[in-house]
């Protein structure tokens, strides 16, 4: 089992900074105010709906978007200005991966080394085959990717963001159209790609994809983030106290629990047999059990419940307002002006206009 990935130092910089992010498209705000740190040697999950602002904010952080407003770091540097040095230093995966079909596995991997600057010859050759080896596709190098399944194509995707050892990885939607072994597999990868120091950014608008995955949660709505912490910080912040689910063989008597000291609500269970018992405190417990079998309830279990990602998503969307900025008109920056090899470069990340299935 791999160790867990070294804590950030307390004077060590954050990868990725954003501060009050803008950007437009037409009459829509993408981002409309957005503040993101993401830490170092950590995974950050940006959570939220879809059309959040998400993959724009992804998009940001290599500079293959400029802001309208506001300021964005990468690695301490402007990606709108250095756009190919960030790009360098990071791996992308898209839900859509710009891979091309007409290529084998290993043409695609040794096209991508060639514009990260790596060269030819053996190194890069062995470089190649450890990375596709590390997701499971050095059998398929010699394959056409045209005749990839999804999850195939999405694996080889993982191995070109790691082809160039990258210290920042970035995944928009990586399991988008993947089976449920599949998806396991790849967010297995990418847990253990913090383990050799990388910092990884992924977002998703699947709870379930993000559960036990993230160190840190960023949860996203209308282009701005609503709230960020660790999962413990949202624990805090949003559960209401100590819930404990209570079975009992009489449930008609879980009536009256509402009325006991230190019971602040009795929440009705799928299960018609439970209810869940929100208490001002865990220290309430065993006088509230005692409580409850002094009524004459024959409890058949009695569990403490831990807020899972999604408890905490609803009740974050739920309590927290977001104040109305006023909306002001954005002016477009003019866009950069870049070079073939830029664009190559960019293509790897995927973004629209940069298709390469052909």
């Amino acid at each position: 089992m791999p160790d867990p990935p070294a804590r950030p130092r307390p004077d060590q910089e954050p990868v990725v900074v954003l501060e009050g992010v803008r950007r437009r498209f037409g009459t829509v705000d993408a981002l409309a105010g957005l503040d993101l740190v993401v830490p170092a040697n950590r995974i950050t999950v940006l959570l939220g709906p879809n059309g959040a602002g998400k993959t724009t904010a992804i998009r940001m952080i290599t500079g293959a978007l400029d802001a309208h407003s506001g300021t964005v770091r990468t690695f301490g540097l402007d990606p709108a200005r250095r756009g190919e040095e960030v790009r360098l230093r990071c791996g992308v995966v898209s839900a859509k991966p710009a891979l091309y079909d007409r290529l084998d596995a290993h043409a695609n991997l040794s096209y991508a080394a060639e514009l990260y600057g790596m060269g030819r010859g053996p190194a890069v050759d062995a470089r190649i085959r450890e990375s596709a080896a590390r997701f499971g596709i050095d059998h398929a190098l010699d394959q056409r990717v045209g005749g990839f399944s999804t999850g195939m194509k999405t694996r080889l995707a993982l191995a070109r963001s790691i082809l160039h050892q990258p210290d920042l990885l970035l995944f928009d939607e990586p399991t988008s159209g993947l089976d449920p072994e599949s998806s396991h597999a790849v967010l297995e990868m990418i847990r253990e790609m913090t383990d050799n120091g990388r910092t990884v950014v992924m977002c998703t608008h699947l709870l379930l994809e993000a559960e036990g995955l993230a160190d840190t949660v960023v949860v996203m709505e209308d282009g701005r983030d609503l709230v960020a912490g660790t999962p413990d910080d949202l624990t805090r912040q949003f559960w209401p106290g100590t819930v404990v689910l209570v079975a009992a063989e009489n449930p008609e008597s879980f009536a009256t629990a509402g009325s006991i000291a230190g019971v602040k609500m009795v929440e009705p269970d799928s299960d018609p047999t439970r209810v869940r018992l929100h208490l001002d405190g865990d220290h309430h417990t065993p006088e509230v059990v005692r409580e409850l079998v002094s009524r004459g309830l024959r409890l058949t279990r009695v569990e403490p419940i831990e807020p899972s990602l999604e408890d905490l998503y609803f009740a974050v969307r739920t309590k927290k307002s977001i104040a109305d900025d006023g909306g002001r008109q954005l002016t477009p920056s003019t866009e950069n002006t870049v070079t073939d090899r830029h664009r190559q470069v960019a293509a790897l990340t995927g973004w629209p206009g940069s298709e390469t299935n052909r």
